[in-house]
């Protein structure tokens, strides 16, 4: 079994909270963390009919069949469960780890537990495989082969065909995920919406442009776009909102949070077609990115990422919190180095006088550091910042 990186912080906040609550897409691993680091715990599946009506119909009885502690796993299909958690909890303040939620619905959970359990849980986000907790064998591999085989836990934990893997995935839980939160009605549009996203990873948001190539309204795109970030999907990378007497752009980028399923989408059946295919800086623009989002996710942090942009075209892929300033990161997906990958960085230093070092993750053997930032393979990612 893979190690998860976010185990400390998991067992850190058990130990400071009645209740953590678990989120993320559906396969990312989840259960099998909160089995591993809760062997102890029972073990309850509100995906499970008889135990889904039982918690709906009659909660009392359901709690007094499966005592605390215990992992409720999927909480979001039975949100009223929380109001009860909360009373429980309340009456034994002194305990921890009481409860483990896992959920794969953000949106829904986080309304719900604003609710009944603000002050009560830590929220902690997980998410497939980050490039540190593979193998190194499997880490060395080429950045394409990383790119069509993804980071979903059970694609490599059962050494299943990425192509079949991500067609189950996108039928078994993307599909059935948007029916149950949205009347859709038009498969064929929906699907093409997939497969036109996924064409513009790494690109600026257009709903109106998207809803005349899809064939639907713009504020139908953006409501279903907005399912797709709720179920973990998809995540939009915000612009900086920082005024520097400049006009910014407003729109912000969009991301899968597996690139393998954006790969499936694209129709790629070879990992050696991924370099040919015109996608294919943004898609690994995608995989850096999540890099950093499983960094901050990992150590129980928000995201807070953003990239930059004006009306001049000078530009910076990523900006990184560390401490109250940002990190300025170039992404390039090149093996060879160019001292012009540098200059978005040089320019955002000198624009908001940020005292951090830039940083430039590329595909290539040269690693220093420089007076504007250092220079790493992407394999190295934000290790140490």
């Amino acid at each position: 079994m893979i190690r998860r990186i976010i185990e400390k912080e998991l067992r850190l906040s058990a130990s400071e909270y009645p209740v953590v609550t678990l989120i993320g897409p559906r396969q990312s691993g989840k259960t099998t963390l909160a089995k591993m680091v809760f062997p102890d715990h029972e073990y309850v599946n509100l995906e499970q009919p008889e135990y889904r009506l039982l918690a709906q119909e009659d909660p009392k009885s359901f709690f007094h069949r499966f005592r605390p502690p215990c992992i409720l796993d999927e909480i979001q299909n039975v949100p009223q469960l929380l109001s009860w958690i909360q009373v429980m909890v309340d009456e034994d303040p002194e305990r921890k780890g009481l409860f483990i939620l896992t959920g794969s619905h953000q949106l829904s959970l986080r309304e719900a537990i604003g609710q009944s359990l603000a002050g009560r849980t830590s929220l902690l986000t997980l998410l497939p495989f980050s490039l540190r907790e593979l193998p190194a064998q499997l880490q060395d591999r080429p950045r394409e082969e990383l790119l069509f085989s993804g980071f979903m836990p059970r694609l490599h934990d059962q050494k299943i065909r990425p192509g079949r893997f991500y067609r189950d995935y996108y039928q078994t839980y993307v599909e059935r995920d948007v029916r149950k939160l949205i009347a859709l009605e038009n498969q064929q549009a929906f699907e093409l919406l997939m497969r036109l996203l996924a064409g513009r990873v790494g690109q600026e948001l257009n709903y109106s442009q998207l809803a005349g190539q899809v064939g639907i309204s713009a504020p139908q795109v953006k409501r279903w776009i907005g399912v797709l970030e709720a179920s973990f999907i998809l995540f939009k990378l915000p612009p900086y909102y920082k005024n520097y007497g400049k006009r910014l752009t407003k729109s912000p980028k969009i991301y899968f949070t597996e690139p393998g399923l954006a790969v499936y989408l694209l129709g790629i059946e070879a990992s050696e077609q991924l370099e040919r295919d015109r996608a294919f800086g943004g898609l690994f623009e995608n995989l850096v990115i999540l890099e950093a989002l499983k960094e901050r996710y990992n150590k129980g942090k928000e995201g807070w990422l953003y990239f930059y942009r004006d009306n001049h075209q000078h530009e910076v892929d990523l900006l990184f919190p560390v401490g109250s300033d940002y990190i300025p990161v170039e992404i390039k997906s090149s093996r060879t180095y160019h001292s012009h990958f540098l200059k978005g960085i040089e320019y955002f230093r000198k624009l908001s006088k940020c005292e951090s070092p830039g940083l430039l993750l590329y595909d290539g053997d040269l690693e220093t550091d420089s007076v504007d930032g250092k220079i790493r393979n992407f394999r190295k990612g934000f290790k140490g910042l």
